[in-house]
């Protein structure tokens, strides 16, 4: 469990650092090429590829979640039996309740 909370957390943070520093080195023209650009072809960019490293990190924290080893977990067997109990209560009607349509037919 503890893995799990620490892959969540790294990843967490990689959602909010990646597209900050994105952000930041657009700016501040710490990528080549991005000082001869448009103030509008910069902040175009920049927000395109700071949401394209999110999509990123998320698809990367689902590869890490598909590769968790996957433990069968047994449900108890009287939850069980009371659920699907209560369930048929549900579903199969009681023989005092009369079927709503035939009353509609009874009527007319």
């Amino acid at each position: 469990m503890a893995r799990v909370i620490e892959k969540f957390f790294i990843t967490s943070m990689l959602m909010w650092a990646v597209p900050i520093a994105i952000l930041y080195a657009f700016n501040n023209n710490l990528f080549p090429g991005s000082g001869d650009m448009s103030p509008y072809s910069v902040t175009l960019l920049s927000g395109f590829l700071a949401v394209v490293s999110v999509n990123i990190v998320i698809a990367f924290y689902i590869y890490l979640a598909m590769k968790e080893p996957s433990e069968k977990h047994e449900p108890d067997p009287k939850f069980v039996s009371e659920a699907e109990a209560s369930v048929k209560h549900l579903v199969v009607p009681s023989p005092t309740q009369e079927p709503s349509s035939s009353s509609h037919n009874k009527e007319e």
